[in-house]
């Protein structure tokens, strides 16, 4: 039996409202998505997508990028198994199954924006680890297209890509760059610019700068 996370009821969910924490660290944390209305698998985000959550002590809002996410039994015993149905056949002959699986993500934290109360000057977007990640059970959401845009203004967040341990990292680089390209409406200068700043970074690597370049296409 299913024991349900504790959530908002689906209809009071800000539609951006995709999972909650529930294991972080400084430089990352594990989210498990929130149970979709009706009989479907939780909705997973994309490779490389942009997620956000709030430290709710400093009330800062720190920015990750999810590279790595997998559905799972609930029961760490018991491995689902092959069962030859569609979905549909799923959800009329094994609704149950539903219930039986989860859904979970690993986000690198890139940054931080800092909460209108501590704002003393212009800077309030930083690209490097803040001092809290955002505690267990925080909601995490799904950024929207202008504060991805507004936190790529600058590529600092590149460098902290490539340093993720674990992750597949020159194809999360380059899945990144191609989101943000297309959210900034193909702005070509923005994508010279990541290029130039790839190329600065990996200056005593060519090769993993030619895999990376090679997964960008404008």
């Amino acid at each position: 039996m299913r024991l349900p996370l504790p959530q908002f009821a689906t209809g009071d969910r800000h539609p951006n409202h995709i999972a909650e924490v529930i294991e972080t660290t400084s430089t990352e944390f594990l989210a498990q998505c929130l149970e979709p209305k009706d009989l479907s698998f939780p909705s997973m985000p994309p490779f490389a997508s942009w997620v956000c959550s709030v430290d709710e002590e400093s009330g800062n809002q720190v920015y990750a990028v999810v590279y790595y996410a997998t559905t799972m039994p609930i029961d760490s015993v018991h491995r689902a198994r092959a069962l030859g149905l569609s979905l549909q056949d799923l959800r009329e002959e094994q609704p149950q199954i539903f219930a039986m699986l989860r859904t979970e993500f690993r986000a690198a934290i890139v940054g931080f924006e800092l909460s209108s109360e501590n704002r003393s000057y212009n800077q309030t977007i930083y690209q490097y680890l803040p001092p809290r990640p955002p505690q267990i059970h925080q909601a995490v959401y799904q950024c929207e297209p202008e504060a991805i845009i507004k936190f790529t203004e600058e590529l600092d967040f590149l460098r902290t890509l490539l340093c993720i341990n674990g992750a597949p990292v020159e194809s999360l680089t380059a899945a990144a760059i191609r989101d943000v390209y297309q959210l900034r409406k193909a702005d070509r200068e923005w994508l010279i610019k990541a290029g130039r700043s790839l190329s600065v970074l990996l200056k005593d690597d060519y090769d993993r700068l030619r895999f990376i370049l090679s997964q960008i296409h404008p």
